[in-house]
């Protein structure tokens, strides 16, 4: 009886691997060698600046979809890119660098501790104990998950405040989205001028907590020849294309009508 079982046993072992091989063999299907050969190319950080899950699935992605530029690797540079385009066949795209940049001045502004935290040591733990322990809500909150999260080592922490290194920063974007206040972002690394605050408060609000910060008081938006500047929900926005396109013949006047002085040129 019990030979009986493992004969059996062995039996449907035996034919269960062989339908296996028969099917592997039918339903194979080959992959373009240029595949491996093109990520071998890209710089392996799989950090999503492409907007894909990572460098394998941008490899993919390129060579099996016209539509799929061969210029988003940001980590990668034009070499990169101009690599892409050969193997892929397709023409390399002119997309000006980006760098991640911090929108905040809490140091310089005075900004007071509400608090002493004590908990998990990560922005995203702190920023959900009472909106954080700093009096402006919209503050940096000095515990490095950019930092950690940075693949290219490009941010570090000085003092309480990140501070990116713009020759090392890739514009990959993971810092942006590690943010839990959405106090960095990806601005072109030619841009002209910088917004050195994120608050969406406004007037005595800001006044009251912080030194520098953006009053919403729109005198730029007002002044800007290019009209490059808005408010969006309170918050103070460059539209850097159109900044750029205008050119320096403004005079960076935004940056003389600011009374905070959190509009800077570069």
């Amino acid at each position: 009886m019990v030979v009986s079982s493992v004969v059996t046993l062995l039996a449907l072992g035996f034919c269960a691997s062989l339908v296996l091989a028969v099917a592997s063999r039918l339903l194979y299907v080959k992959e373009d060698p240029r595949i491996a050969e093109l990520a071998e190319m890209l710089p392996g950080a799989n950090c999503g600046g492409c907007g894909y899950a990572g460098c394998e699935a941008y490899a993919v992605a390129v060579l099996n979809d016209a539509d799929v530029s061969p210029s988003l690797c940001v980590a990668g540079g034009r070499e990169v890119s101009d690599a892409v385009a050969a193997l892929s066949g397709k023409a390399a795209g002119s997309a000006e660098p980006n760098i991640a940049f911090r929108r905040c001045e809490r140091l310089e502004g005075n900004v007071a501790p509400r608090y002493v935290y004590r908990g998990i040591g990560t922005c995203a733990a702190a920023a959900a104990v009472d909106n954080g322990p700093f009096q402006c809500s919209w503050s940096c909150l000095g515990l490095g998950d950019c930092e950690k999260a940075c693949p290219f080592g490009a941010l570090h922490m000085i003092g309480t405040l990140a501070v990116v290194d713009p020759e090392t920063c890739t514009g990959c974007g993971v810092c942006v989205r590690t943010c839990p206040r959405q106090v960095l972002e990806l601005i072109p690394k030619k841009g002209r001028v910088r917004i050195h605050c994120a608050t969406r408060a406004k007037m005595k609000a800001v006044k009251d907590v912080c030194g520098v910060g953006c009053i919403s008081c729109a005198r730029c938006v007002k002044k800007c020849p290019a009209k490059a500047l808005s408010l969006d929900s309170g918050r103070l926005e460059l539209d850097h294309e159109a900044c750029l396109a205008y050119g320096p013949s403004c005079g960076e006047v935004c940056t003389q009508e600011c009374p905070r002085k959190i509009l800077r040129a570069y």
